[in-house]
């Protein structure tokens, strides 16, 4: 049975960060610690879905600013048993020129009945045209939102699913204006959204899916994490 693991990460900042620049730099953190086992160094090269997904530094500072000195924690979250050994095992001692890790545990996410999924990072939908408002409707971005999260499940299950059910019978934009995220130098826009589940067994199972691997595009960048409020 597919099971979402939750690696919770207390960290200590050896330099400041920018709110900005938080997930480029956690994100650093864990390429670093791909490099140490030889499977996973070829894995971080490849250009393919990785299955995982984390969250940003918290507590959250008002003035946008993680501070040099102060302790701050992130999730990470995976649906592959082997990705949350080596996080588990390998991250407990890795370090990078802003971050220390200094403690790891893990957890499963329990199963429960979901009523909504919301954003806790920006999730972003890349289309070759841009910022998807400009040239797509709603129910475009949904279309893609669903279907990418339908190729996930079954590239991580092997299972076959149909892309007719309905998964989410609701989609909140929770933004008013696009959200900035910076990736190598390059801006791009997302939203935050908040995705209400719908009643059947496939869109519960797809929604407790996607709490281990994010949603939409650039997971394994920190965009698209999901927390989820239960019915």
């Amino acid at each position: 049975m597919l099971k979402v693991y939750e690696i919770s990460i207390k960290t200590y900042l050896l330099e400041s960060i920018e709110e900005k620049d938080v997930l480029q730099s956690i994100a650093e953190l864990i390429d670093k610690s791909f490099i140490k086992n030889s499977e996973l160094a070829e894995f971080h090269e490849t250009n393919a879905y990785k299955k995982y997904v984390f969250n940003a530094l918290y507590p959250i500072e008002k003035n946008k600013i993680y501070f040099k000195g102060r302790i701050y924690s992130f999730q990470i979250r995976t649906v592959d048993e082997k990705l949350c050994s080596h996080f588990e095992k390998v991250l407990v001692n890795e370090y990078t020129d802003k971050i220390k890790v200094l403690t790891v545990q893990k957890r499963v996410v329990p199963r429960r009945c979901i009523e909504k999924l919301y954003s806790i990072t920006t999730c972003i939908e890349k289309f070759e045209d841009g910022y998807w408002k400009s040239n797509h409707s709603v129910e475009e971005f949904e279309k893609r939102l669903t279907d990418n999260l339908i190729k996930k499940y079954i590239r991580a299950t092997g299972k076959k699913l149909s892309e007719d059910v309905e998964i989410f019978n609701l989609i909140e934009f929770n933004n008013k204006k696009p959200i900035s995220v910076n990736y190598k130098n390059v801006k791009l826009l997302g939203d935050k959204v908040t995705l209400y589940v719908a009643n059947n067994s496939i869109a519960q199972e797809l929604s407790y899916f996607a709490l281990g691997v994010g949603v939409l595009e650039m997971n394994a960048r920190g965009n698209g994490y999901v927390n989820y409020k239960l019915m």
